[in-house]
Protein backbone atom coordinates (compact mmCIF):
# COMPACT_ATOMS: atom_id res chain seq x y z
CA UNK A 1 0.00 0.00 0.00
CA UNK A 2 2.85 2.35 0.86
CA UNK A 3 4.37 1.79 -2.62
CA UNK A 4 1.08 2.68 -4.34
CA UNK A 5 0.73 5.81 -2.21
CA UNK A 6 4.24 6.84 -3.19
CA UNK A 7 3.43 6.27 -6.85
CA UNK A 8 0.26 8.34 -6.60
CA UNK A 9 2.11 11.15 -4.84
CA UNK A 10 4.81 11.08 -7.50
CA UNK A 11 2.20 11.31 -10.26
CA UNK A 12 0.56 14.34 -8.64
CA UNK A 13 3.89 16.12 -8.17
CA UNK A 14 4.84 15.34 -11.76
CA UNK A 15 1.59 16.82 -13.03
CA UNK A 16 2.15 19.98 -11.03
CA UNK A 17 5.76 20.19 -12.10
CA UNK A 18 4.77 20.00 -15.76
CA UNK A 19 3.31 23.47 -15.60
CA UNK A 20 6.59 25.05 -14.54
CA UNK A 21 9.14 23.18 -16.66
CA UNK A 22 9.06 25.73 -19.46
CA UNK A 23 10.08 28.63 -17.20
CA UNK A 24 13.66 27.39 -16.99
CA UNK A 25 13.70 25.23 -20.07
CA UNK A 26 16.73 24.99 -22.40
CA UNK A 27 18.21 28.43 -21.69
CA UNK A 28 20.17 30.03 -18.89
CA UNK A 29 20.71 33.62 -17.82
CA UNK A 30 24.28 33.08 -16.58
CA UNK A 31 26.72 35.86 -17.46
CA UNK A 32 30.05 34.02 -17.72
CA UNK A 33 32.06 37.23 -17.83
CA UNK A 34 30.81 38.26 -14.40
CA UNK A 35 31.67 34.90 -12.77
CA UNK A 36 34.81 35.21 -10.64
CA UNK A 37 35.10 31.57 -9.56
CA UNK A 38 33.44 29.08 -11.89
CA UNK A 39 33.76 26.12 -9.49
CA UNK A 40 31.98 28.03 -6.71
CA UNK A 41 29.21 29.49 -8.83
CA UNK A 42 25.84 29.52 -7.05
CA UNK A 43 22.68 28.63 -8.93
CA UNK A 44 20.38 31.51 -9.76
CA UNK A 45 17.56 32.76 -7.54
CA UNK A 46 14.83 31.65 -10.01
CA UNK A 47 16.17 28.10 -9.90
CA UNK A 48 16.29 28.06 -6.10
CA UNK A 49 12.71 29.30 -6.08
CA UNK A 50 11.63 26.47 -8.37
CA UNK A 51 13.33 23.92 -6.11
CA UNK A 52 11.32 25.26 -3.20
CA UNK A 53 8.07 25.04 -5.16
CA UNK A 54 8.79 21.37 -5.98
CA UNK A 55 9.66 20.51 -2.41
CA UNK A 56 13.40 20.14 -3.08
CA UNK A 57 16.37 21.06 -0.92
CA UNK A 58 19.26 22.85 -2.60
CA UNK A 59 21.66 19.98 -1.79
CA UNK A 60 19.23 17.14 -2.54
CA UNK A 61 20.38 14.32 -4.86
CA UNK A 62 20.13 14.73 -8.63
CA UNK A 63 20.07 12.45 -11.69
CA UNK A 64 20.94 13.28 -15.31
CA UNK A 65 19.08 11.96 -18.33
CA UNK A 66 20.28 12.41 -21.92
CA UNK A 67 18.23 11.87 -25.08
CA UNK A 68 20.37 11.97 -28.21
CA UNK A 69 17.61 12.16 -30.78
CA UNK A 70 16.04 15.23 -29.21
CA UNK A 71 19.44 16.62 -28.25
CA UNK A 72 18.44 17.30 -24.64
CA UNK A 73 19.95 16.85 -21.18
CA UNK A 74 17.58 16.78 -18.22
CA UNK A 75 18.42 17.43 -14.57
CA UNK A 76 16.14 15.59 -12.15
CA UNK A 77 16.23 16.33 -8.43
CA UNK A 78 14.82 14.46 -5.41
CA UNK A 79 12.04 16.02 -3.40
CA UNK A 80 11.38 15.51 0.30
CA UNK A 81 9.66 12.20 -0.48
CA UNK A 82 12.85 11.04 -2.29
CA UNK A 83 11.02 10.99 -5.60
CA UNK A 84 12.82 12.65 -8.50
CA UNK A 85 11.17 15.42 -10.49
CA UNK A 86 12.36 17.25 -13.58
CA UNK A 87 14.11 20.44 -12.53
CA UNK A 88 15.51 21.73 -15.82
CA UNK A 89 16.01 20.75 -19.44
CA UNK A 90 19.06 21.86 -21.41
CA UNK A 91 19.56 21.75 -25.13
CA UNK A 92 22.73 19.78 -25.92
CA UNK A 93 24.93 21.96 -28.08
CA UNK A 94 26.92 19.15 -29.73
CA UNK A 95 27.12 15.36 -29.71
CA UNK A 96 29.01 13.35 -32.32
CA UNK A 97 28.25 10.20 -34.27
CA UNK A 98 24.78 8.71 -34.70
CA UNK A 99 22.27 6.93 -32.48
CA UNK A 100 23.82 3.85 -30.89
CA UNK A 101 26.37 3.02 -28.18
CA UNK A 102 30.08 3.71 -28.19
CA UNK A 103 32.01 0.55 -29.09
CA UNK A 104 35.65 1.45 -29.65
CA UNK A 105 38.15 4.26 -29.36
CA UNK A 106 37.89 6.74 -32.21
CA UNK A 107 34.39 5.81 -33.46
CA UNK A 108 33.12 9.29 -32.49
CA UNK A 109 30.12 7.73 -30.75
CA UNK A 110 28.77 9.24 -27.53
CA UNK A 111 28.04 6.64 -24.82
CA UNK A 112 24.62 5.13 -24.16
CA UNK A 113 23.77 3.32 -20.95
CA UNK A 114 23.82 3.85 -17.17
CA UNK A 115 26.88 5.53 -15.67
CA UNK A 116 27.60 6.48 -12.05
CA UNK A 117 29.26 9.89 -11.68
CA UNK A 118 31.48 10.27 -8.59
CA UNK A 119 33.00 13.45 -7.13
CA UNK A 120 36.43 12.44 -8.46
CA UNK A 121 35.04 12.67 -11.99
CA UNK A 122 34.40 16.40 -11.67
CA UNK A 123 37.06 18.33 -13.57
CA UNK A 124 37.25 22.08 -12.77
CA UNK A 125 40.40 22.48 -14.89
CA UNK A 126 39.07 21.12 -18.16
CA UNK A 127 40.25 22.51 -21.49
CA UNK A 128 36.53 22.75 -22.28
CA UNK A 129 35.67 25.16 -19.47
CA UNK A 130 34.24 22.59 -16.99
CA UNK A 131 33.75 18.85 -17.37
CA UNK A 132 32.27 15.77 -15.72
CA UNK A 133 33.73 12.44 -16.82
CA UNK A 134 30.98 9.92 -17.71
CA UNK A 135 33.09 7.02 -16.43
CA UNK A 136 33.01 5.21 -19.77
CA UNK A 137 33.67 2.32 -20.03
CA UNK A 138 31.50 1.08 -17.18
CA UNK A 139 31.16 -2.54 -16.00
CA UNK A 140 28.83 -3.42 -18.90
CA UNK A 141 31.13 -1.84 -21.51
CA UNK A 142 34.20 -3.62 -20.16
CA UNK A 143 32.43 -6.99 -20.05
CA UNK A 144 31.54 -6.56 -23.74
CA UNK A 145 35.03 -5.49 -24.81
CA UNK A 146 34.13 -1.87 -25.52
CA UNK A 147 36.87 0.72 -25.34
CA UNK A 148 37.23 4.47 -25.08
CA UNK A 149 38.61 7.19 -22.85
CA UNK A 150 37.86 10.75 -21.75
CA UNK A 151 34.15 10.71 -22.60
CA UNK A 152 32.80 13.82 -20.93
CA UNK A 153 29.94 16.16 -20.38
CA UNK A 154 31.70 19.49 -20.89
CA UNK A 155 31.42 23.03 -22.20
CA UNK A 156 32.76 24.73 -25.35
CA UNK A 157 30.10 23.27 -27.68
CA UNK A 158 32.51 20.94 -29.48
CA UNK A 159 32.28 17.15 -29.42
CA UNK A 160 34.22 14.08 -30.48
CA UNK A 161 32.37 11.36 -28.60
CA UNK A 162 31.28 13.65 -25.75
CA UNK A 163 28.13 15.51 -24.79
CA UNK A 164 29.05 19.16 -25.13
CA UNK A 165 27.09 22.04 -23.68
CA UNK A 166 27.60 25.79 -23.81
CA UNK A 167 29.74 27.25 -21.04
CA UNK A 168 26.66 28.96 -19.55
CA UNK A 169 24.83 25.64 -19.35
CA UNK A 170 27.84 23.73 -18.05
CA UNK A 171 28.45 26.05 -15.11
CA UNK A 172 24.89 25.39 -13.88
CA UNK A 173 25.09 21.62 -14.35
CA UNK A 174 28.46 21.55 -12.60
CA UNK A 175 27.05 23.59 -9.68
CA UNK A 176 24.00 21.32 -9.31
CA UNK A 177 26.21 18.22 -9.17
CA UNK A 178 28.61 19.90 -6.73
CA UNK A 179 25.75 20.84 -4.38
CA UNK A 180 24.34 17.30 -4.42
CA UNK A 181 27.74 15.87 -3.48
CA UNK A 182 27.94 18.40 -0.66
CA UNK A 183 24.56 17.14 0.50
CA UNK A 184 25.92 13.59 0.83
CA UNK A 185 25.06 11.98 -2.52
CA UNK A 186 27.70 9.36 -3.26
CA UNK A 187 27.17 9.21 -7.03
CA UNK A 188 24.97 10.88 -9.61
CA UNK A 189 23.33 8.48 -12.03
CA UNK A 190 23.67 9.38 -15.71
CA UNK A 191 21.11 7.71 -17.96
CA UNK A 192 22.08 8.15 -21.61
CA UNK A 193 19.42 7.02 -24.11
CA UNK A 194 19.17 7.23 -27.90
CA UNK A 195 15.62 8.64 -27.59
CA UNK A 196 12.64 8.63 -25.24
CA UNK A 197 11.71 4.99 -25.14
CA UNK A 198 8.00 5.39 -25.79
CA UNK A 199 6.01 2.79 -27.70
CA UNK A 200 5.94 4.99 -30.81
CA UNK A 201 9.68 5.65 -30.78
CA UNK A 202 10.50 1.98 -30.25
CA UNK A 203 8.27 1.08 -33.21
CA UNK A 204 9.84 3.80 -35.33
CA UNK A 205 13.35 2.45 -34.66
CA UNK A 206 12.42 -1.25 -34.79
CA UNK A 207 14.73 -1.90 -37.77
CA UNK A 208 17.81 -0.30 -36.21
CA UNK A 209 20.66 -2.82 -35.64
CA UNK A 210 20.92 -1.58 -32.02
CA UNK A 211 17.31 -2.41 -31.16
CA UNK A 212 18.19 -5.36 -28.88
CA UNK A 213 20.60 -3.22 -26.88
CA UNK A 214 17.95 -0.52 -26.58
CA UNK A 215 15.32 -3.01 -25.39
CA UNK A 216 17.69 -3.90 -22.57
CA UNK A 217 18.09 -0.23 -21.62
CA UNK A 218 14.34 0.23 -21.82
CA UNK A 219 13.84 -1.93 -18.72
CA UNK A 220 15.71 0.61 -16.60
CA UNK A 221 14.03 3.48 -18.45
CA UNK A 222 10.56 2.10 -17.72
CA UNK A 223 11.28 1.47 -14.06
CA UNK A 224 12.40 5.08 -13.61
CA UNK A 225 9.25 6.26 -15.39
CA UNK A 226 7.11 4.27 -12.96
CA UNK A 227 8.98 4.77 -9.67
CA UNK A 228 10.64 8.17 -10.34
CA UNK A 229 13.74 6.81 -8.68
CA UNK A 230 17.03 6.00 -10.40
CA UNK A 231 17.13 2.20 -10.71
CA UNK A 232 19.71 0.08 -8.96
CA UNK A 233 21.98 -1.07 -11.77
CA UNK A 234 24.09 -4.26 -11.91
CA UNK A 235 25.74 -6.26 -14.67
CA UNK A 236 25.95 -10.03 -15.10
CA UNK A 237 26.21 -12.33 -18.13
CA UNK A 238 27.36 -9.20 -20.03
CA UNK A 239 23.98 -7.50 -19.69
CA UNK A 240 22.29 -4.86 -17.53
CA UNK A 241 19.92 -5.92 -14.75
CA UNK A 242 17.79 -3.43 -12.80
CA UNK A 243 16.36 -3.45 -9.27
CA UNK A 244 17.01 -7.14 -8.73
CA UNK A 245 17.23 -8.84 -5.38
CA UNK A 246 20.06 -11.36 -5.74
CA UNK A 247 21.19 -14.35 -3.73
CA UNK A 248 24.84 -13.54 -4.39
CA UNK A 249 27.26 -11.03 -5.92
CA UNK A 250 27.01 -9.88 -9.53
CA UNK A 251 29.82 -10.79 -11.91
CA UNK A 252 29.70 -8.69 -15.13
CA UNK A 253 31.14 -11.49 -17.26
CA UNK A 254 29.88 -14.44 -15.23
CA UNK A 255 26.59 -16.16 -14.65
CA UNK A 256 23.86 -14.15 -12.95
CA UNK A 257 22.95 -15.22 -9.39
CA UNK A 258 19.39 -16.19 -8.51
CA UNK A 259 17.36 -12.98 -8.84
CA UNK A 260 13.85 -11.74 -8.15
CA UNK A 261 11.96 -8.50 -8.72
CA UNK A 262 10.36 -6.83 -5.65
CA UNK A 263 6.63 -7.73 -5.68
CA UNK A 264 5.36 -4.12 -5.61
CA UNK A 265 7.59 -3.18 -8.53
CA UNK A 266 6.57 -6.30 -10.41
CA UNK A 267 2.87 -5.43 -10.11
CA UNK A 268 3.43 -1.82 -11.15
CA UNK A 269 5.51 -2.87 -14.15
CA UNK A 270 2.94 -5.44 -15.29
CA UNK A 271 0.30 -2.73 -15.55
CA UNK A 272 2.74 -0.39 -17.31
CA UNK A 273 3.79 -3.01 -19.85
CA UNK A 274 0.18 -3.90 -20.70
CA UNK A 275 -0.54 -0.28 -21.60
CA UNK A 276 2.74 -0.05 -23.47
CA UNK A 277 1.93 -3.08 -25.64
CA UNK A 278 -1.39 -1.56 -26.70
CA UNK A 279 0.38 1.66 -27.74
CA UNK A 280 3.10 -0.30 -29.54
CA UNK A 281 0.58 -2.22 -31.65
CA UNK A 282 -1.04 1.05 -32.72
CA UNK A 283 2.36 2.48 -33.63
CA UNK A 284 3.24 -0.57 -35.72
CA UNK A 285 0.09 -0.08 -37.79
CA UNK A 286 0.92 3.59 -38.17
CA UNK A 287 4.44 2.86 -39.46
CA UNK A 288 3.58 -0.17 -41.57
CA UNK A 289 5.89 -0.19 -44.62
CA UNK A 290 7.75 2.88 -43.32
CA UNK A 291 11.22 3.11 -41.79
CA UNK A 292 13.13 5.87 -40.06
CA UNK A 293 16.11 7.40 -41.84
CA UNK A 294 18.74 8.18 -39.22
CA UNK A 295 20.72 11.26 -40.34
CA UNK A 296 24.49 11.49 -40.22
CA UNK A 297 26.35 13.98 -38.06
CA UNK A 298 27.04 16.11 -41.15
CA UNK A 299 23.32 16.23 -41.96
CA UNK A 300 22.55 17.31 -38.42
CA UNK A 301 25.19 20.03 -38.58
CA UNK A 302 23.75 21.36 -41.83
CA UNK A 303 20.44 22.34 -40.22
CA UNK A 304 22.19 24.48 -37.59
CA UNK A 305 25.00 25.88 -39.75
CA UNK A 306 23.74 29.46 -39.34
CA UNK A 307 24.30 29.27 -35.60
CA UNK A 308 28.06 29.24 -36.17
CA UNK A 309 28.11 32.60 -37.93
CA UNK A 310 30.18 35.13 -35.99
CA UNK A 311 31.42 32.61 -33.43
CA UNK A 312 34.75 30.89 -32.81
CA UNK A 313 35.74 28.03 -35.10
CA UNK A 314 35.64 25.60 -32.16
CA UNK A 315 31.93 26.29 -31.67
CA UNK A 316 30.27 23.42 -33.52
CA UNK A 317 26.60 22.74 -32.75
CA UNK A 318 25.27 19.53 -34.28
CA UNK A 319 21.49 19.87 -34.16
CA UNK A 320 19.22 16.93 -33.44
CA UNK A 321 18.13 13.82 -35.29
CA UNK A 322 14.42 14.62 -35.15
CA UNK A 323 14.87 17.69 -37.34
CA UNK A 324 17.36 16.10 -39.76
CA UNK A 325 15.85 12.59 -40.02
CA UNK A 326 12.56 11.48 -41.54
CA UNK A 327 10.22 8.56 -42.12
CA UNK A 328 10.57 6.94 -45.56
CA UNK A 329 9.26 4.03 -47.55
CA UNK A 330 11.48 0.99 -47.14
CA UNK A 331 12.22 0.87 -50.89
CA UNK A 332 13.21 4.55 -50.97
CA UNK A 333 15.52 4.10 -48.01
CA UNK A 334 17.26 1.16 -49.71
CA UNK A 335 17.93 3.31 -52.77
CA UNK A 336 19.22 6.17 -50.62
CA UNK A 337 21.56 3.87 -48.70
CA UNK A 338 22.83 2.34 -51.97
CA UNK A 339 23.64 5.80 -53.35
CA UNK A 340 25.41 6.76 -50.14
CA UNK A 341 27.44 3.55 -50.26
CA UNK A 342 28.43 4.20 -53.88
CA UNK A 343 29.48 7.75 -53.04
CA UNK A 344 31.54 6.51 -50.11
CA UNK A 345 33.27 3.88 -52.24
CA UNK A 346 34.09 6.51 -54.86
CA UNK A 347 35.51 8.76 -52.16
CA UNK A 348 37.67 5.92 -50.84
CA UNK A 349 38.93 5.12 -54.36
CA UNK A 350 39.94 8.75 -54.87
CA UNK A 351 41.78 8.74 -51.54
CA UNK A 352 43.66 5.57 -52.49
CA UNK A 353 44.70 7.05 -55.85
CA UNK A 354 45.79 10.24 -54.12
CA UNK A 355 47.96 8.33 -51.64
CA UNK A 356 49.52 6.23 -54.41
CA UNK A 357 50.32 9.36 -56.40
CA UNK A 358 51.91 11.02 -53.39
CA UNK A 359 53.91 7.87 -52.75
CA UNK A 360 55.10 7.65 -56.38
CA UNK A 361 56.05 11.33 -56.52
CA UNK A 362 57.55 11.50 -53.01
CA UNK A 363 54.90 13.92 -51.86
CA UNK A 364 54.98 15.89 -55.11
CA UNK A 365 58.76 16.52 -54.99
CA UNK A 366 59.60 14.23 -57.91
CA UNK A 367 57.29 13.97 -60.88
CA UNK A 368 58.06 10.92 -63.10
CA UNK A 369 58.81 11.53 -66.80
CA UNK A 370 56.10 9.98 -68.95
CA UNK A 371 57.18 7.08 -71.20
CA UNK A 372 57.47 7.55 -74.98
CA UNK A 373 54.43 6.86 -77.09
CA UNK A 374 54.79 3.23 -78.33
CA UNK A 375 52.82 4.00 -81.50
CA UNK A 376 55.19 5.23 -84.25
CA UNK A 377 54.32 8.65 -85.56
CA UNK A 378 54.67 9.55 -89.30
CA UNK A 379 57.82 11.47 -90.12
CA UNK A 380 57.15 14.66 -92.01
CA UNK A 381 59.86 15.21 -94.60
CA UNK A 382 60.86 18.72 -95.52
CA UNK A 383 59.86 19.85 -98.97
CA UNK A 384 62.65 19.75 -101.55
CA UNK A 385 63.92 23.25 -102.02
CA UNK A 386 63.45 24.39 -105.59
CA UNK A 387 66.51 25.99 -107.23
CA UNK A 388 66.25 29.70 -107.68
CA UNK A 389 65.66 30.93 -111.24
CA UNK A 390 68.20 33.24 -112.84
CA UNK A 391 67.25 36.54 -114.34
CA UNK A 392 67.97 35.32 -117.87
CA UNK A 393 65.63 32.34 -117.50
CA UNK A 394 62.67 34.74 -117.41
CA UNK A 395 63.07 35.26 -121.18
CA UNK A 396 63.13 31.58 -122.12
CA UNK A 397 60.27 30.26 -124.19
CA UNK A 398 59.49 27.30 -121.98
CA UNK A 399 60.80 25.31 -119.03
CA UNK A 400 63.06 22.39 -119.87
CA UNK A 401 61.09 19.18 -120.12
CA UNK A 402 61.98 16.04 -118.27
CA UNK A 403 63.19 13.44 -120.73
CA UNK A 404 62.35 9.81 -120.07
CA UNK A 405 65.08 7.26 -120.84
CA UNK A 406 64.53 5.28 -123.98
CA UNK A 407 62.99 1.87 -123.42
CA UNK A 408 65.24 -1.15 -123.81
CA UNK A 409 64.17 -3.27 -126.78
CA UNK A 410 64.94 -6.98 -126.53
CA UNK A 411 64.98 -9.00 -129.69
CA UNK A 412 63.63 -12.57 -129.86
CA UNK A 413 67.18 -13.84 -130.34
CA UNK A 414 68.25 -12.14 -127.10
CA UNK A 415 65.27 -13.57 -125.22
CA UNK A 416 66.08 -17.05 -126.48
CA UNK A 417 69.67 -16.65 -125.45
CA UNK A 418 68.74 -15.21 -121.98
CA UNK A 419 65.97 -17.71 -121.20
CA UNK A 420 68.26 -20.53 -120.02
CA UNK A 421 69.93 -18.11 -117.66
CA UNK A 422 66.72 -17.75 -115.62
CA UNK A 423 66.90 -21.45 -114.73
CA UNK A 424 69.26 -22.92 -112.19
CA UNK A 425 72.71 -23.14 -113.79
CA UNK A 426 75.17 -25.90 -113.03
CA UNK A 427 78.18 -25.14 -110.92
CA UNK A 428 81.08 -23.73 -112.94
CA UNK A 429 84.68 -24.53 -112.66
CA UNK A 430 87.36 -22.06 -111.80
CA UNK A 431 88.49 -21.85 -115.43
CA UNK A 432 84.93 -21.17 -116.59
CA UNK A 433 84.63 -18.44 -113.98
CA UNK A 434 87.80 -16.78 -115.25
CA UNK A 435 86.77 -17.01 -118.91
CA UNK A 436 84.96 -13.95 -120.23
CA UNK A 437 81.32 -14.56 -121.10
CA UNK A 438 80.17 -14.05 -124.67
CA UNK A 439 78.73 -10.64 -125.41
CA UNK A 440 75.27 -12.03 -126.12
CA UNK A 441 75.19 -13.83 -122.79
CA UNK A 442 76.33 -10.71 -120.92
CA UNK A 443 73.60 -8.65 -122.59
CA UNK A 444 70.92 -11.29 -121.77
CA UNK A 445 72.08 -11.52 -118.17
CA UNK A 446 71.81 -7.78 -117.86
CA UNK A 447 68.32 -7.84 -119.30
CA UNK A 448 67.25 -10.70 -116.99
CA UNK A 449 68.62 -8.95 -113.96
CA UNK A 450 66.78 -5.78 -114.91
CA UNK A 451 63.46 -7.47 -115.69
CA UNK A 452 63.41 -10.37 -113.15
CA UNK A 453 63.71 -9.22 -109.52
CA UNK A 454 65.28 -11.44 -106.90
CA UNK A 455 62.98 -13.38 -104.60
CA UNK A 456 64.41 -11.61 -101.55
CA UNK A 457 64.68 -8.12 -103.04
CA UNK A 458 61.91 -5.54 -102.99
CA UNK A 459 60.52 -4.36 -106.29
CA UNK A 460 61.90 -0.92 -106.98
CA UNK A 461 60.27 1.78 -109.06
CA UNK A 462 62.08 2.82 -112.23
CA UNK A 463 64.49 5.69 -111.68
CA UNK A 464 63.57 8.83 -113.64
CA UNK A 465 66.60 10.60 -115.08
CA UNK A 466 66.72 14.18 -116.21
CA UNK A 467 69.03 15.47 -118.90
CA UNK A 468 70.50 18.89 -118.24
CA UNK A 469 69.01 21.60 -120.49
CA UNK A 470 71.11 22.78 -123.38
CA UNK A 471 72.44 26.29 -123.06
CA UNK A 472 71.31 28.88 -125.58
CA UNK A 473 73.79 31.22 -127.17
CA UNK A 474 73.61 34.60 -125.52
CA UNK A 475 72.29 36.25 -128.70
CA UNK A 476 69.25 33.95 -128.91
CA UNK A 477 67.22 35.70 -126.22
CA UNK A 478 64.06 36.61 -128.14
CA UNK A 479 62.96 33.42 -129.74
CA UNK A 480 64.03 30.34 -131.65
Amino acid sequence: MRFWNLLASAAIVAALAGCTNETLDATTSVDIKSVRNKTEYQVSAPMVKKMSELGMQKQAPIALRIFKEEGTLEVWKANTANRFQLLKTYKICAWSGKLGPKVKEGDRQAPEGFYPLFPRQMNPNSNYYLAINTGYPNAYDKANGRQGTHLMIHGACSSSGCYSMTDEQMIEIFALARDSFKGGQESVQLQAFPFRMTAENMARHRDNPNIDFWKMLKVGYDQFEVTKRPPEVNVCEKKYVFNQQASGPFNPGGQCPAMSTPPALQVAMASFEKSYQTDYDKAMKKYDGMVWYEPSEAERKAIVAKQRVGRELAYAPTGNSLDAGKMMKASDLEKKIALQKEAEETKQAVEIQKKELEKATDGGKHVPVPAANPIPQPVMQAAVEQPKKSFWSLFSKSEPELQMPAPVVITPEQQATAAPLTQAAPATTAKQAKAPAPAAQQQAAAVTTATTPSANAAVEAPVMTEEPPKKRPFWKIWGN
